[in-house]
């Protein structure tokens, strides 16, 4: 049981990538707070999980506001009295498209929920782990990060800003044993596909297939691996680190 006794927040986690990371995690023994604005994926997640014998508890939460977190942070304790992990997995993006047909409205909505939650996150619960001896912050990122689309310029540099801050966060919040690790995802089949490719067809799913060298979108489990690894003290060493999980598309 590589998270035997540990307990994890994971954002997010009412659907797609983030239900996969706290199934993965309930799996090697650790207890979840399901965090989601969604309450019907994040009741059904977390009921799943303990009707399988795991621990998990949901809590509704919009990842952008400071209120928020302090209050999933209260749950967390609350619930299972203390916190090990967070996954900062919970994002969205606004369809894909030309920049300039992109509006204000979904430019600040994709920087508030993929970047500022960060910035909330942080100042809600670095102070904690600093009291508790260490900590681990796991981003979700994205391959747009690294190596852009066209049409998703917004996104792509959103999550260029989280790629930096979660390596800067991790130097920065190094000598408080705090590691911050960041997880790549190229397009996944999660609830944001359709949007992330701007339409969801056959022929669109080919041409963006065909960008992957081994040949498939990624799956929720392929992310849940990385961030077990990362989350585990096997990973004691690691920090400041961005894995891309993307068959090949970064090379």
């Amino acid at each position: 049981m590589r998270l035997n006794g540990k307990v994890a927040i994971v954002t997010g986690g009412g659907s797609g990538f983030g239900e996969g990371i706290a199934k993965r995690f309930v799996e090697e023994g650790c207890k979840v707070v399901v965090n989601d604005i969604n309450v019907e994926g994040g009741e059904r997640v977390a009921a799943q999980i303990n009707s399988s014998g795991g621990e998990a508890a949901f809590t509704k939460g919009d990842v952008s506001k400071d209120a928020d977190w302090a209050a999933m942070l209260k749950f967390a304790l609350d619930t299972f009295g203390s916190l090990d992990i967070v996954v900062n997995n919970a994002g969205t993006t606004h369809r894909n498209q030309p920049m300039l047909e992109v509006s204000e409205k979904d430019f600040d909505r994709v920087f508030a929920v993929n970047v500022k939650s960060l910035f909330h996150s942080t100042r809600n619960v670095v102070p904690y782990f600093r009291k508790n001896g260490g900590g681990v912050f796991i981003t979700i990122a994205s391959t747009a990060g690294v190596r852009p689309r066209p049409g998703l310029v917004w996104y792509n540099g959103s999550k260029g800003a989280a790629i930096t801050m979660s390596r800067s966060m991790a130097v920065e919040l190094a000598p408080d044993k705090i590691r911050v690790n960041v997880v790549n995802p190229v397009a996944g089949e999660t609830p944001l596909l359709s949007e992330f490719m701007g339409s969801d067809t056959p022929e669109i799913r080919a041409k963006f297939v065909s960008s992957i060298p081994l040949g498939r979108f990624s799956q929720p489990l392929d992310i849940a691996n990385a961030c077990l690894y990362l989350a585990s003290d096997e990973a004691e060493f690691i920090t400041g680190a961005c894995i891309e999980v993307d068959g090949g598309r970064c090379v």
